[in-house]
């Protein structure tokens, strides 16, 4: 199930909010500071993040805009502040939608189930496969926290290893993927340049990939398992 990540100071607020999300089935990481929060983020995969506004360490759209430059996980800002500068500041850090305060419970909760429910249409255009969900139509990917995007090359030869993980492909099969639309051949230095860039969007440590491995003599492997059509939102 999705995990959610509530940013909420008042408590009885952050209790009730807790509560009904836990209901629904949603795996909630409840946070009361903004520093709270930043640990979630680092740490755990959020699908989608509530934010109120005002906090004990600060105002949380300086937190929003941080988290929008590395992700593009949905974010309905939760706040007492109602008027039209505030929502538009909300928006311009990177929000996705605005609660004002008091609302209703179950309003509240049908608003989240139907954002994941649209996200499911999505479920057969993501690949997951190590920490890294590989959205197919997106041509990005997006794993603990960040979020990567590929060149029409890069992703031709992305798609070709997880169509294939744990199964070796030599430069020339590579090369054949790589044909251009328009019939241009692309020369076997573009396998390896394109390598080397997939290698510094998505491993860990480059000098150890965990990845795209190497092996001598035959070509390249992903050496990941690859799971389709898992339902990943945000």
């Amino acid at each position: 199930m999705a995990s959610i990540l509530l940013l909420e100071d008042e408590e009885s607020v952050n209790r009730g909010i807790e509560f009904i999300l836990e209901k629904e089935g949603y795996t909630v990481y409840s946070a009361g500071t903004i520093k709270e929060a930043r640990k979630f983020v680092r740490e755990k995969e959020i699908d989608l993040m509530i934010c109120d506004i005002n906090l004990p360490d600060g105002n949380s759209l300086d937190f929003i805009k941080q988290v929008r430059e590395k992700s593009s996980v949905h974010i309905i800002c939760l706040t007492a502040l109602d008027g039209e500068f505030d929502q538009i500041a909300g928006y311009e850090a990177g929000a996705d939608d605005y609660i004002t305060k008091p609302f209703s419970l179950s309003v509240f909760v049908l608003k989240v189930n139907a954002y994941f429910n649209r996200n499911k249409q999505a479920v057969s255009d993501v690949v997951k496969s190590g920490i890294w969900q590989f959205h197919l139509r997106e041509m990005k990917a997006k794993g603990q926290g960040r979020e990567s995007t590929f060149t029409k090359t890069e992703w031709k030869m992305l798609r070709l290893f997880l169509e294939h993980p744990k199964q070796i492909l030599s430069k020339r099969q590579i090369l054949e993927q790589l044909f251009d639309a328009d019939g241009e051949f692309v020369d076997e230095n573009t396998v390896a340049v394109n390598i080397r860039r997939l290698r510094e969007k998505i491993e860990p440590e480059i000098g150890k990939p965990q990845y795209i491995r190497n092996v001598r003599g035959l070509g390249y492997v992903w050496d990941q398992e690859c799971v389709k059509g898992q339902e990943v939102r945000g």
